[in-house]
């Protein structure tokens, strides 16, 4: 269930990398202004004021021309790139933000889950009883609920009796929710496993297509001349680096989270181990003391 905190954090998170997207679209897109701008150099500076014959006066440059001095920069990829070479670049810039989007959704997820465990703790370690300590907990805390799902089972066990024991139906109950918190846990990782395993791929695809078109222009100019073919070449390795660039942090992201992952699940399994004792010691009560039944639900 999602908490409106949770729901506030995933649409900020969204609103954040459609941003970042225009952020990358706009940096990566020449600007016509700063093409048609001109850049004059310190010697014409100085003399501005003593005009020079026309022969003596220093070349104006383009600001384009200093913008551009790499001709085979991400830049140029973008501007000159066909539709395939700008699918594969956006595809990798939005495989990017969903990894990195995942990795901080994931970690702000296990740190919350860690201060409910800690709440848990101190919850339950100073009530009287079982409902007094999940009362004190929040209502979106995992631990409240596992709690309140035992007790509810302790309340239905009496159409079961002769059937199941006590002790068994309770521990069906406590794995069951400890399960349906485990597999929460996982929610995204899936994500980066995917981004991890096939960014590299998608980059190679964007080399591989980068490699034909310079077969494809040496083919057309008859000539294998270095300025016809660094073009495509030089794309087809910045694809290669922008897909490893993109699946390194997923599959860092991805372990990461995993260790992280089994550390908080720990704590939610010895959670369960010590409220089954819990449970068990309430209905001890119970039997002992008939009217203290209603004391535990």
């Amino acid at each position: 269930m999602k908490t409106p905190s949770s729901r506030n954090w995933h649409w900020s998170a969204t609103v954040s990398a459609v941003g970042l997207a225009l952020l990358i679209w706009t940096v990566a897109t020449p600007s016509p202004a700063r093409a048609q701008a001109t850049v004059l150099t310190p010697a014409a500076t100085s003399s501005a004021a003593n005009p020079a014959p026309a022969s003596s006066l220093p070349a104006i440059k383009p600001a384009g021309a200093v913008a551009n001095a790499n001709p085979y920069g991400l830049r140029t990829v973008w501007a000159q790139g066909d539709l395939v070479a700008k699918t594969t670049l956006i595809t990798l810039a939005i495989m990017s933000l969903l990894s990195w989007y995942v990795i901080v959704a994931k970690v702000l997820a296990q740190r919350r889950l860690a201060e409910q465990a800690k709440a848990a703790h101190t919850a339950f370690s100073g009530a009287n009883s079982l409902r007094q300590g999940a009362d004190s907990l929040a209502k979106d805390s995992p631990f409240r609920q596992i709690v309140d799902s035992s007790l509810q089972s302790m309340g239905k066990h009496e159409s079961l009796a002769s059937q199941v024991d006590m002790n068994s139906w309770l521990s069906q109950d406590i794995v069951r929710n400890v399960g349906a918190l485990t597999v929460r846990s996982q929610d995204g990782l899936a994500v980066l496993a995917t981004v991890g395993a096939t960014a590299p791929f998608v980059g190679l695809f964007g080399t591989v297509w980068g490699i034909y078109n310079a077969l494809v222009t040496i083919g057309v100019s008859g000539q294998a001349s270095i300025d016809r073919v660094a073009g495509p070449v030089g794309e087809a390795l910045i694809m290669t680096a922008i897909g490893l660039a993109v699946a390194v942090p997923a599959v860092l992201g991805y372990n990461w989270l995993v260790r992280r992952n089994k550390l908080a699940l720990h704590t939610v399994k010895s959670f369960g181990s010590d409220l089954h004792t819990l449970l068990l010691v309430e209905v001890d009560k119970s039997l002992r003391n008939p009217a203290g039944k209603s004391h535990a639900g």
